[in-house]
Order: structure tokens, then C-alpha cells, then sequence
């Protein structure tokens, strides 16, 4: 899920690369952005030595990369491969910005990689993702890159003091 600041029209074309352990602070101030976390399901005030456990426990089901514009980690995003045998064609994606960064193509470029793993790599026929039903910048992105809302879970989610519905959305390939 991605932040819900308002996009501007600037486009930026990040690097991409996999995310290091060394990775974890500038990732955890992502992670306690304002809108970041009110496009996620993290809890406030995120500690380094979470996200560092977080990158530890990563292993090969997972494709977990950061974008970088000059330098700067300035988002991230992860596809996870189901374990189970009869699940293994399905892939969760997330993706998380930093705030200033919505809206410039950085989210797009994240997305666009996972997909290419997705697809390329990992021949999955399902990927699939939530998000916040209000979050339209989040949705205006995935239904650019094929996914399709596939349900609504109504006050799924309690962010800000308030119960908010989710969206179940889904990019399929057979």
C-alpha cells in the first residue's frame, strides 16, 4: 500500500536495487512517515531493530527491494511467494513511499519491477494486494498495472481513530 499524499506531476526514475540490512534505518523512517503509515497496517513508531529482524527473516520467497533517488532510499517494495504447495502461484505484493516521493512515478517503477519477477522469474498467475478503499492514489496505480478489484472488506482496517473499509485487488495471468 502506498501513501496517500496527493501526487504531483514530477517524474522521477529511480534506482532500484534489494534491500541490505544497512538498509533498515532510513527504511524505518519511511515506515513512521505520517502518510506512509496511515496507508499501511504498521503501527506508529516503528523501531530500527524491527525492520532490521524484518530484512533478517527475509528468505528466498521473497523479493523485497528499495528505490533510491540520488542516493536517498525513498521507497520500497515486496513480493511474497505463498508457501504452500497448492498456493504457489500466488504472489502479495506491498509497496510503501516515502511521502514526499507519491504521485512522481517512483511507485510505478517499484511495481513494474515486482511484476517483471512476477511474471519473468517466478511465473506466478495471481498477485494480489490490499489497500484502504480511500486511498486513490495507491489505486489509481495498481489498475494502471492490470490489478482489478476483486472485493471490499468493510471496516477491515483502523487507522487514524476510525475503521476504514479495504479493497482486495488482484492481477491475474492464465
Amino acid at each position: 500500500m502506498t501513501s496517500t499524499t496527493s501526487p504531483s506531476s514530477e517524474k522521477i526514475q529511480p534506482q532500484l536495487r534489494p534491500v541490505r540490512p544497512s538498509d533498515a534505518e532510513a527504511l524505518c523512517a519511511i515506515f513512521n512517515m505520517p502518510g506512509f503509515r496511515r496507508g499501511t497496517f504498521r503501527m506508529p513508531f516503528e523501531r530500527v531493530e524491527q525492520v532490521e529482524r524484518r530484512i533478517a527473516k527475509s528468505g528466498q520467497e521473497t523479493t523485497w527491494i528499495v528505490a533510491e533517488v540520488d542516493g536517498k532510499v525513498v521507497g520500497h517494495g515486496s513480493l511474497v511467494v505463498h508457501g504452500s504447495p497448492r498456493r504457489s502461484h500466488v504472489g502479495e505484493i506491498n509497496i510503501g513511499l516515502d511521502d514526499a516521493f507519491v504521485g512522481k512515478g517512483v511507485g510505478s517503477a517499484i511495481l513494474g519491477a515486482l511484476l517483471d519477477v512476477a511474471d519473468n522469474w517466478r511465473a506466478l498467475k495471481r498477485v494480489e494486494l490490499s489497500v484502504y478503499a480511500d486511498n486513490e492514489p495507491a489505486i489509481h496505480l495498481y489498475t494502471s498495472h492490470g490489478f482489478e478489484v476483486e472485493g471490499r472488506h468493510v471496516k477491515a482496517g483502523f487507522t487514524d481513530g476510525q475503521y476504514h473499509d479495504l479493497l482486495s485487488m488482484a492481477r491475474l495471468r492464465f
